[in-house]
C-alpha cells in the first residue's frame, strides 16, 4: 500500500512495516507512482457505480482478472530484484487492488473524544468497539412527535465482552456495493458513531425515513424495540465534541464516514452515488443533512443474514416484553436522568396538553416503570438484565495520558489540569501529589481542574492521577 509518502508492507506473520518511498531510487518511486495511479483508477471505476451484467460474468470481474494479469507480469519482472523490493511492491499492488488496511491507531484517534463512553482494543482482523449505547453529550427523545414515538425509551445496554462492535480493519471493496434502503440492511446498525452510539439504516423495518415520519428526536436518534437508543442520520453533531477532520462513525464495512470536510481538511468534494468517494485511494463517506445522510450504498464487503442484518454486530437487550406501538398525538418534552443515576424520567404530552410521562429505573435486575397519567400512576416491574460497567481499556490509558495538560509547568502559585475533554472528569478516582521522597503532601478523591501550590517548598513533583485499575503519572516543577 502506498499512502502520505510511505509503502507499507505486510509480512507473512501479519505484521506490518513501512519505509518511505523518497528512501527508494527514482526509477523504483517513478514505476510505484504510475502503478499506484493505474489501480487507483480501476478502483474507482469499480467502486462507483455498480456494473451491468454479461453473459460471461460481471465486467468487474474481468478488471480484477486484468489487474491480475498485469501483476503476475510485473512479478516475473520484479524477480530480477532484491527479494524485498519485489515484495514490496508485488504487495503495494495487490493491498492496493483488493483491500485499504486502516490503522487502528488512527481509528482510535476518532475514538478517543469518548473515552469516558467506549472502550476500544483490536487484532488483525478488526478494530473492536464496547459502549452502553448512550450519549452524554445531548438530549435524548426529545422532539419526536405525533405518531412518530413507539413508547420505547432508552436503556442503557451492554455492548461488552463478546457482544462488542467489530469494524473491519482491512475493508474489501464490494464488485457490486449493496443498497442501503428498504431491501437490505432493515434490522441492526450499519455504522457506529464514535461516541459509541449504534447508527441504524435511514429507513425504519416499516420500510419509511425515520427523519422524514418525525420518528427522530433532535439529534437524529430514537430507541428500537430493545429500548435500545440509536441515531438514523449522521451524527454531525459530534463535531462540536471532536476535531472536523476527523471521522464522526465508521460504517461495519471498515470505512470512515466524515462531515463537511475532506480527511485533508479541504472542503468536501463531489459525492459518488454510494454517497462517498476516495482520497490519497483511501474510501470513505461523508454525512449530509439531507438524505441519503450517510451511507446509499455500502461499498465494503459484508455479511448480510437472513433477517437483514450485518454480522457481526452487537445486540441490545430487552428489558420489557410488551409490543409497544406508535402513539399517536404525542410530543415528548424532556428525558432526564434521574437523581440516582439508575434510570431516566421521560416526559410528554398527548392533543390535549395533557402531561404524561414514564419514569423507570433499575436496581439488580428488576426494571420498575411508571407510567404516569393525569388519572393516576401505573406500576410495573419487568426482569431483565444485570447493568454492566465499562472499564478503561489499556490503549485508552495511553490516549488520556496523552491528551492530560499540566500547565503552567513549573509553576509557583497555580497548576491547571485539562483532561481534554469533560466527559473524563468522573473517570477520575483521585488526584495526589508525591515529593521525590515519595511523601503524599496532596490527596483529593474528586477530579480538581485547579491545585493551589503557593505553599509547597520549591523543587520537581509528581502528580498521580488514578483512573480505574491504573494511574497516569506527571512530573511536575515548582517555582
Amino acid at each position: 500500500m502506498l499512502k502520505n509518502g510511505e509503502v507499507y508492507i505486510q509480512k507473512n506473520n501479519a505484521s506490518i512495516s513501512h519505509f518511505p518511498l523518497a528512501k527508494l531510487s527514482s526509477k523504483e518511486q517513478k514505476g510505484i507512482i504510475e502503478r499506484y495511479k493505474a489501480i487507483e483508477k480501476l478502483n474507482k471505476e469499480i467502486s462507483v457505480a455498480p456494473k451491468t451484467e454479461t453473459k460471461k460474468g460481471n465486467i468487474n470481474g474481468l478488471l480484477i482478472s486484468f489487474s491480475l494479469i498485469i501483476t503476475l507480469v510485473l512479478i516475473s519482472f520484479l524477480l530480477k530484484r532484491t527479494k524485498l523490493k519485489a515484495t514490496a511492491l508485488l504487495l503495494l499492488c495487490l493491498n492496493t487492488l483488493f483491500f485499504s488496511f486502516t490503522d487502528p491507531n488512527t481509528i482510535n484517534a476518532a475514538f478517543s473524544p469518548f473515552l469516558a463512553n467506549v472502550t476500544t482494543s483490536w487484532d488483525n482482523n478488526y478494530f473492536y468497539v464496547e459502549s452502553k449505547g448512550i450519549p452524554t453529550t445531548h438530549t435524548m427523545m426529545v422532539g419526536i412527535s405525533n405518531h412518530g414515538w413507539q413508547q420505547q425509551v432508552p436503556i442503557p445496554q451492554c455492548y461488552t465482552g463478546n457482544n462488542h462492535w467489530s469494524i473491519p480493519l482491512n475493508p474489501i471493496i464490494e464488485t457490486t456495493p449493496v443498497p442501503v434502503n428498504e431491501s437490505h440492511f432493515t434490522r441492526g446498525a450499519i455504522a457506529l458513531a464514535i461516541n459509541g452510539v449504534p447508527i441504524f439504516n435511514p429507513y425504519t423495518n416499516t420500510g419509511v425515513d425515520a427523519f422524514l415520519d418525525g420518528q427522530l428526536d433532535n439529534f437524529g436518534g430514537h430507541c428500537g424495540r430493545g429500548d435500545d437508543y440509536h441515531y438514523h442520520t449522521a451524527p454531525l453533531h459530534l463535531y462540536n465534541q471532536t476535531t472536523s477532520t476527523l471521522p464522526i462513525a465508521y460504517a461495519l464495512d471498515g470505512f470512515a464516514v466524515y462531515g463537511s470536510l475532506e480527511p485533508d481538511g479541504t472542503a468536501m468534494t463531489s459525492l459518488d452515488i454510494n454517497h462517498g468517494h476516495s482520497l490519497n485511494g483511501v474510501y470513505h463517506y461523508h454525512g449530509t443533512a439531507s438524505a441519503p445522510y450517510m451511507i446509499k450504498n455500502m461499498v465494503g464487503q459484508v455479511t448480510e443474514d437472513a433477517t437483514l442484518e450485518i454480522v457481526p454486530q452487537a445486540h441490545a437487550q430487552p428489558a420489557r416484553t410488551e409490543n409497544w406501538g406508535p402513539l399517536s398525538g404525542a410530543l415528548i418534552t424532556s428525558c432526564t436522568e434521574n437523581a440516582s443515576n439508575n434510570g431516566y424520567n421521560l416526559s410528554y404530552t398527548l392533543n390535549n396538553g395533557s402531561p404524561y410521562a414514564t419514569n423507570y429505573s433499575w436496581n439488580g435486575t428488576t426494571y420498575t416503570f411508571n407510567y404516569v397519567t393525569p388519572s393516576g400512576t401505573t406500576t410495573t416491574n419487568y426482569n431483565g438484565f444485570l447493568q454492566c460497567n465499562l472499564a478503561l481499556a489499556i490503549n485508552n490509558l495511553s490516549l488520556l495520558d496523552q491528551s492530560i495538560t499540566i500547565y503552567p509547568n513549573p509553576s509557583s502559585d497555580i497548576l491547571n489540569i485539562n483532561l481534554g475533554t469533560k466527559l473524563l472528569e468522573k473517570d477520575i478516582q483521585s488526584i495526589s501529589i508525591y515529593d521525590l521522597k515519595g511523601k503524599e503532601i496532596f490527596h483529593s478523591a474528586v477530579f480538581k481542574s485547579s491545585i493551589e501550590i503557593k505553599k509547597f517548598n520549591r523543587g520537581s513533583y509528581v502528580i498521580k492521577i488514578q483512573v480505574s485499575n491504573s494511574s497516569i503519572t506527571k512530573k511536575v516543577f515548582i517555582n
